[in-house]
């Protein structure tokens, strides 16, 4: 289904002591000479998801190296840490960032993320604030889920009941499977009795993740209070008729006041969907995030010359 990709290059970023998250990283021939699109999935998603395969063919298409992002323990990844993943991890994003420019010399990075993963890259560049490396030229967000708070309670709206079902057995499945890997960590107890987000982060994410409570994890994850701050090239694609983000959370004054924020809405588009009536341009949102990144790039119009199978060495051994 996406054969310009071919079989992505394993590699292990240490994000924190004793943590590691995966990326499947797909290298142009002579990396340094263009740009690279690190992209991140959302909820219950991982480096597989169609949306990431999909803007990941598009981007080695149009010359990028492209690297896709596991969150933690998604993506059969579990073992790399013993922590659990959350919205408030953008310090995983920079870490990554930080690791591509200093050890690996690349000149141009952009980042993209989808719902749950917009969130944590604008989030990044929010606290990067006036200072972000220079090498790290822009952000796009894909249906960012900017103000969890809102979020949650679209998905607890009852046209949402399905995903909301979705969701929740899922979380329950791979926490279920953390309690296994860390039973001195984790108790799998009174998870029979969820069955929202909500109940789920009140019950799991905010005690095991330092938060007081669900309302607190959602305030202090949320990037919507540090959009203000964002000081680089930002684009945030979102679809007025998205079920699960309302459209109201990206009126606020810091999106519209911010002269590097640029704000797509186009009117319909759902989840992370942005399906095209245009048949060589299907998934539109894959075009549109990769001539964005190429708006703002120097090295964009290097012509791929194929994608090497073993260029740089890992740092560590061993809704479509």
């Amino acid at each position: 289904r996406f054969p310009l990709l071919g079989p992505p290059m394993p590699r292990e970023f240490e994000v924190e002591p004793g943590s590691r998250i995966l990326g499947c990283c797909h290298w142009q021939t002579e990396p340094r000479l263009h740009p690279t699109l690190v992209l991140i999935h959302g909820l219950e998603g991982s480096s597989d998801s169609g949306y990431m395969l999909g803007t990941a063919e598009s981007a080695t298409r149009a010359g990028f190296n492209v690297v896709r992002l596991n969150q933690r323990n998604c993506g059969g990844t579990a073992h790399l840490t013993p922590k659990l993943y959350n919205s408030s991890l953008s310090g995983d994003v920079r870490a990554v960032v930080e690791e591509l420019i200093e050890r690996d010399g690349l000149p141009e990075i952009f980042t993209g993320g989808f719902s749950m993963g917009g969130n944590l890259v604008l989030k990044m560049a929010g606290e990067f604030g006036h200072n972000p490396p220079r090498e790290l030229r822009a952000v796009v967000g894909i249906s960012p889920a900017i103000d969890l708070a809102a979020a949650v309670d679209a998905m607890e709206k009852p046209r949402n009941r399905l995903y909301q079902m979705y969701f929740v057995n899922k979380l329950k499945r791979r926490f279920r499977a953390k309690v296994r890997l860390y039973p001195e960590l984790y108790r799998a107890g009174g998870l029979a009795d969820i069955s929202t987000i909500r109940e789920f982060d009140d019950a799991v994410t905010a005690p095991y993740c330092g938060f007081a409570n669900a309302a607190d994890y959602y305030r202090r994850a949320s990037a919507r209070g540090l959009l203000q701050s964002v000081s680089l090239p930002a684009m945030l694609l979102v679809a007025q008729d998205d079920p699960m983000i309302p459209f109201a959370s990206f009126a606020d004054p810091a999106i519209v006041t911010n002269h590097q924020i640029t704000l797509d809405a186009p009117g319909r588009g759902g989840h992370c969907a942005f399906i095209s009536a245009n048949p060589p341009d299907r998934f539109w949102a894959d075009a549109r995030i990769v001539e964005f990144c190429r708006q703002h790039s120097q090295m964009a119009g290097v012509e791929p010359a194929g994608i090497a199978e073993n260029v740089l060495q890992p740092s560590h051994s061993g809704m479509r």
